[in-house]
């Protein structure tokens, strides 16, 4: 296989494995809620749902391990720990909601099936992928990715260029760029980065690659790539929100969830017709079924190398990932969010804190820097969970109001930072 294809294959897939429910569902609803002001929410959302796991991929184009070596300068007790919980999280909540919102905006509405029937097929789908771990990287880049960005591209381009009324007036309270950021915060790709950076590594492994160098460039090469067309689609859905934002009526009152779904079905309706329900229908699968494949392939690929490289685990979890996919997939698409929302809270500062400092250059992130900057992100991100539960806590209030950024729920970030600033470059500069 020439270079070129092989980038392109990896890339592909590394796009498909990441576009998954969420990166449907959420830009329309953003943009649309923003309307004159989409450039903002576009560029909050572009920092949390993009920069930051293409960051991801390319610390793992630089450590090609497992995602135990995000971890290990703070402790290897604290990155087993880590990887443990990032991968229970993934197989209990991003990739169970895949199936939950394939069926609620693909299956239901065109044969009015029960939620278990779906959930049961989507996931032995998925298996059979999991088990034939060795194809799924060509099979994806090759075939499922290319017409989900044919499918993409249709929508948006025919939604940009047809006319359209004015739209109506940003309903976002606050600055639309934190609205962004928190958005972003629910694709769950900066976990997903870590998660899937590994399945690219161990699938190009078992092609055959062996150079450091040589897989350093690919990975690097296809994370850009992918994140390019990422950054495009979400722009263009976020764009196609705020257009439609005066045509379309969505009703406020909804969940979350059912808006997001009213409005991307009115948005296909608008563009493609009555076609457009089959082909957002096919869409939704798609994306969600190459997200699913991703995770469960990358969990029961962790939980073999924890168990000296046995097939065995890697089938047996393979199997439990799908078999909790399948009971958790029948819940609502709505309350899988709200499972999701004070778990984020707190793994993801930490995350994407790991993410960072793999990235930077490795003499400023020595062992010390990395136990320093984790343990104060995970003091502000455990605040911010617990604020979830008790968010009327005076206490809280006020803490969350003395940290900068701290009621946007980023009072981590300042933090942090300082922490690396003090610990990590000042005694070099000295």
């Amino acid at each position: 296989m020439s270079q070129n294809k092989e980038l392109f294959i990896t890339a592909f897939a590394l796009f498909s494995m990441f576009f998954g429910a969420g990166n449907l569902l959420l830009p329309p609803l953003l943009g649309y809620q923003a309307t004159d002001e989409w450039y903002w929410v576009t560029l909050g959302f572009m920092i949390t749902a993009v920069v930051i796991p293409i960051f991801g991929i390319l610390a793992h184009a630089r450590l090609q391990g497992s995602m135990f070596d995000f971890g290990k300068k703070v402790s290897p007790v604290f990155s087993t720990l880590f990887c443990i919980v990032i991968y229970v999280i993934a197989v209990a909540i991003p990739s169970p909601r895949t199936a939950a919102a394939t069926h609620e905006i693909s299956i239901f509405p065109n044969f009015g099936t029960d939620a278990l029937l779906t959930s049961s097929v989507y996931f032995a789908l998925v298996l059979v992928f999991a088990l034939n771990r060795s194809k799924v990287l060509n099979f994806i880049g090759k075939f499922l990715t290319p017409l989900i960005v044919l499918i993409l591209l249709t929508i948006i381009g025919i939604g940009l260029f047809m006319p359209h009324k004015e739209v109506a007036t940003s309903i976002i309270e606050g600055f639309p760029l934190f609205a962004g950021l928190l958005e972003g915060y629910q694709t769950f790709d900066a976990i997903g980065a870590v998660v899937i950076g590994g399945v690219i590594i161990i699938s190009l492994n078992l092609k055959g690659h062996s150079s450091y160098e040589e897989k350093k460039k690919l990975i690097a090469k296809s994370g850009w790539i992918a994140g390019f067309g990422l950054f495009a689609m979400y722009a263009g859905l976020i764009l196609l929100g705020s257009y439609f934002s005066g045509e379309i009526e969505v009703d406020m009152s909804q969940t979350n969830d059912m808006k997001r779904a009213t409005l991307l079905r009115g948005i296909s309706l608008a563009t493609l017709g009555n076609i457009g329900t089959a082909f957002l229908s096919v869409l939704v699968a798609l994306a969600c079924f190459t997200t699913a494949v991703g995770i469960t392939t990358g969990t029961a690929d962790y939980f073999k190398g924890l168990f000296k490289n046995s097939q065995q685990v890697y089938n047996n979890t393979a199997i439990f990932a799908c078999i909790l996919g399948v009971v958790i997939g029948q819940l609502d698409f709505h309350y899988i969010i709200i499972i999701a929302v004070p778990v984020l809270k707190f793994i993801y500062p930490i995350t994407i804190v790991l993410i960072f400092l793999n990235v930077v250059p490795q003499k400023y992130a020595t062992p010390l820097v990395f136990q320093a900057v984790v343990g104060i992100t995970f003091i502000f991100g455990v605040f911010d969970a617990i604020n979830f539960f008790y968010p009327e806590n005076s206490f809280l209030i006020n803490f969350r109001e003395t940290i900068p950024l701290g009621m946007y729920d980023f009072g981590w970030v300042l933090p942090a930072f300082v922490t690396f600033l003090v610990i990590g470059l000042m005694p070099k500069k000295s």
